[in-house]
């Protein structure tokens, strides 16, 4: 196909697929942030689709899943292997506050007020779960900000994956600041109490009819291009990467894999947390708040609704650096930051039964 043509090609559909996704004027839509390393339109979402292996990870229904949220080209093929296992319709998204701390806002959980997210076919709505959630929980343990939200890339990667397997999809998009890990407990209680109850009401089966999804990367690796901040303790040369690896695996195998049970994941806390100041990083991973805090709320749902605990089944493990990428410059797509031995991102992901 000749280059004009298919510029005048790729414009066509980019038109179409603005025309389907035209919000109604008194709806609040929440739009995408980062229009570079995730896809906006179906068109997109559809050729990356068609370069990612999606068999993967199609035998699993995943209670809980641990996902990463990082550009499409470096995750790659880990995104199906994790999220094409979550067959809920509502799914609570359980996201990183990046920017929290620039807000002034730490120790509640975050909420918005949107009735839908933007998405490549079409519009995604927040459940009606959310009001009832929030009718149900104490004030003092959320907020709504929907200016927070609005800024925050780590949920709106995954919900083109999620509408691709489900167009009918909703979700409860939640943001976890900075907290304590005490603090996570006291708020994960009542969390768990009030899903529990609406989900017993309602009659919906926790893995089939609605799951949890919590995103991070693992991670952030190297010396360079970090805002001034050495994040290579143990160096960037071949050694040290490897070093760095083992150390991810050592946080997996000992917080993550295997029976949930709260001492491990306060043992997570100290292992990616100071222990003088718990907004500081111990070990670069940005779900340091989200994972204890969206796991602890999942164990505690166990205990309601009668289950044992948890079970978390180890689904890879990757990086920015160690894979081949998967092609998306002629989508209009790209990269949001660099991937070389002296900055690189590692990739998490797990399913939780």
């Amino acid at each position: 196909m000749r280059p004009l043509t298919l510029l005048l090609l790729i414009c066509t559909m980019t038109l179409a697929s603005c025309r389907n996704n035209q919000p109604d004027d008194s709806e609040k839509i929440r739009t995408v942030v980062d229009t570079i390393g995730f896809t906006t339109y179906a068109w997109q979402m559809d050729s990356i689709v068609s370069r990612l292996d999606w068999s993967k990870g199609r035998d699993n229904t995943w209670r809980v899943a641990i996902t990463p949220h990082d550009d499409y080209t470096y995750v790659g093929n880990l995104y199906p292997e994790v999220l094409n296992g979550v067959r809920a319709k509502i799914v609570v998204l359980f996201g990183v506050a990046h920017k929290a701390r620039s807000l002034g806002l730490e120790d509640r959980l975050i909420f918005d007020s949107h009735d839908a997210w933007s998405a490549p076919y079409g519009n995604v709505r927040v459940s009606d779960i959310r009001r009832d959630i929030l009718e149900r929980l104490p004030d003092s343990l959320y907020m709504v900000n929907d200016e927070m939200h609005a800024m925050e890339h780590s949920l709106e990667a995954l919900i083109p994956f999620l509408q691709h397997n489900n167009r009918n999809i909703e979700i409860v998009p939640v943001l976890v600041p900075a907290m304590t890990f005490e603090r996570m407990r006291l708020t994960a209680a009542p969390f768990a109490a009030a899903l529990g109850e609406i989900m017993d009401g309602s009659h919906l089966e926790w893995g089939s009819d609605i799951a949890i999804v919590i995103t991070t990367d693992a991670v952030h690796y190297g010396d360079e291009e970090w805002g001034g901040s050495n994040y290579a303790p143990y160096g960037t040369d071949e050694e040290g990467t490897a070093m760095a690896r083992a150390h991810e695996m050592e946080i997996i195998d000992s917080c993550l894999k295997g029976s949930l049970k709260p001492e491990r994941l306060k043992r997570f806390v100290e292992y990616t947390v100071q222990g003088f100041d718990h907004r500081e990083y111990k070990w670069t991973w940005c779900g340091r708040y989200a994972v204890p805090f969206g796991l602890l709320m999942s164990h505690e749902l166990s205990k309601i609704t009668g289950g044992e605990d948890l079970y978390g089944t180890f689904i890879g493990y990757a990086s920015s650096i160690d894979h081949p990428r998967i092609k998306v410059d002629d989508l209009g797509m790209g990269i949001t930051a660099p991937a070389y031995s002296h900055h690189w991102v590692g990739y998490a992901a797990l399913g939780f039964r």
